[in-house]
């Protein structure tokens, strides 16, 4: 097969220090004092001197002391900020004189010279310290990773990742990645794997059959598929390949047998982009089925890579009776789940079906037709499944006050599996906050153990539960679980118990209840609802037929 050409362009782009170097300077800090056209001639004096500072003041290898001054632009920018009047002749000799009486951080400037985004910088830096010669080992063991090949500003990808590869001697290191090059591999190549695989370069980690098997199937993919004369010395084409075999390892996928799968589908490596790949993992994932399933299948079907999954419109029940589910399943469907009936996104489809309570069916029958069933399906005229009353309340929401607000809670909606029909509607105009409120409510009481399908017909059924805090959400089932002794299922019944105030009515209530039941005043258990959904009037009235005097304790004591 020959190479494509998308792929030799993917090969082109990446660890290159000298683009990341342009991309920073194309986009680095506002200088205020500095006039625009001076500004990349400030940069490039400020460089040099920072370079010289780092060479002569602080015996910083030259390569590396310029690597650290190219490749720090935002900490430059910070520097070059506190000179208090710019002056282009007399810039150099200012900045040189502010490196020789205020001694920088040089932490600040190295992680963001070895590609660690200058937002993160802060959260690493070593508590008081400043001088990058009192953690020895970081250096000695960066200048070992650069001489063997590692691109300087790609060394940041490994602290991130696997942090105590910098605390190792250098020389250990040095043997580690030498004794990689026994698999048949160049420097180079050990550069990608390792950007791709960082725990390959941990001490930590034993060198035995399971390293065996991952060098294998790198191996086997490099010879079979032919890459060798591709990326054989390129770290970016290395780093390519390898992370899409990963993409598959972190899925639970056996090392030793993905790198024959690969080799007979082709497809993945030579025509998919890694972050189509990753969004096709992400997307199927989302059907909550183990994860190495979703490896195998994709490795098995990769022309499931090339189908849409975010922008196509589906009906739910047309694409359920494409999926041959039976007409009894289709009608039960429509009645217990009517709230994620109607149109939504390809995209919102994992969610939809985990809301049909159908997700692992719908799996299994994407999988078992290679993928066809999904590539085929379209609706089958422009009419079908539309509701004119949620087309009404869209009408109603663009003439509202707020309808940017309102349409992200909508799209909170049918991204968790509510689907476009007037019941939809209602609950909409039921639920406050944003929509990334609303989302960590819904995640917070999906940690809870609430089933996900469960949890839609409770929102379906009440749905200003999720219009509290996660905080309060989560106290309420702790007391349900512990204080009371329900288990969650009793929610299904009776979801509104979320909705009502903890002190003032559930606690209060349970506890008279648990005294009345210490007094021997009474012997049945009540249900929960009939505790707490009971309006206080009609609550005391009922105590009365328990015994004469209980209003007047509960009046008192509670």
């Amino acid at each position: 097969m020959p190479f494509p050409r998308a792929f030799s362009v993917v090969l082109s782009h990446g660890f290159s220090s000298a683009s990341t170097h342009s991309r920073k300077l194309s986009g680095f800090p506002n200088l205020p004092k500095v006039p625009s056209k001076y500004k990349s001639r400030v940069v490039q004096e400020a460089q040099k001197a920072l370079t010289d500072y780092l060479h002569t003041t602080r015996s910083l290898p030259y390569t590396f002391a310029e690597h650290i001054a190219k490749n720090s632009i935002f900490s430059l920018c910070n520097l070059i900020r506190k000179i208090d009047s710019f002056y282009a002749s007399t810039f150099s000799r200012s900045f040189s004189k502010l490196l020789r009486y205020q001694p920088i951080n040089e932490f600040e400037f190295f992680f963001e010279s070895i590609g660690i985004d200058h937002h993160e910088v802060s959260g690493l830096m070593p508590p008081n310290k400043f001088f990058l010669s009192e953690y020895g080992s970081v250096l000695s063991v960066s200048f070992a990773l650069s001489g063997f090949g590692f691109p300087w500003n790609t060394l940041g990808k490994l602290y991130k990742e696997e942090v105590s590869i910098f605390g190792q001697c250098s020389s250990a290191l040095m043997a580690r990645l030498c004794g990689f090059k026994e698999y048949g591999f160049g420097n180079l190549s050990v550069v990608g794997i390792c950007l791709a695989f960082p725990h390959l370069l941990s001490s930590e980690v034993e060198l035995d059959g399971d390293i065996d098997a991952l060098f294998n199937d790198l191996k086997r993919v490099s010879v079979e598929l032919d890459l060798g004369s591709f990326v054989e010395g390129n770290v970016d084409g290395w780093y390519e390949v390898c992370s899409k075999v990963r993409v598959f390892y972190d899925l639970g996928c056996e090392k030793g047998k993905v790198g024959e799968l690969i080799c007979r589908r082709k497809e993945v490596f030579l025509e998919c982009p890694k972050d189509v790949l990753v969004q096709k993992v992400e997307y199927f994932c989302k059907f909550c089925v183990r994860k190495d399933y979703v490896g195998w299948f994709l490795l098995k079907s990769p022309k499931v890579l090339s189908i849409d999954v975010e922008t196509p419109v589906i009906s739910v029940l047309g694409l359920l009776k494409h999926f041959g589910l039976n007409t009894k399943k289709l009608e039960a469907v429509s009645q217990m789940y009517h709230h994620a009936l109607g149109r939504n996104k390809m995209a919102n489809l994992p969610h939809v079906m985990r809301a049909l309570d159908l997700h692992e069916w719908f799996f299994k029958k994407i999988v078992s037709s290679n993928g066809r069933l999904l590539a085929t399906y379209s609706i089958n005229c422009p009419d079908e499944d539309i509701d004119e009353e949620f087309l009404d309340g869209l009408k109603k929401i663009e003439s509202s006050r707020l309808p940017a607000h309102t349409m992200s809670k909508l799209d909170f909606l049918k991204g968790i599996g509510f689907g476009e029909n007037a019941l939809t509607i209602k609950v909409l105009n039921d639920l406050h906050g944003s929509s990334s409120e609303l989302q960590e409510r819904f995640d917070c009481l999906l940690c809870a153990g609430i089933g996900y399908s469960k949890l839609c017909l409770m929102i379906r059924i009440a749905p200003k539960i999720i219009s509290q805090s996660p905080e309060i959400l989560e106290q309420k089932v702790n007391f349900l679980r512990r204080e009371i002794g329900s288990s969650l299922e009793s929610l299904d019944s009776f979801p509104r118990f979320l909705s009502f105030h903890l002190e003032n009515r559930i606690k209060r209530r349970h506890r008279f209840f648990v005294w009345l039941r210490e007094n021997g005043l009474i012997a049945k258990n009540f249900s929960i609802a009939s505790m707490i959904a009971t309006s206080e009037k009609n609550f005391v009235a009922r105590l009365s037929g328990i015994h004469p005097a209980a209003p007047k304790q509960y009046l008192e004591c509670f």
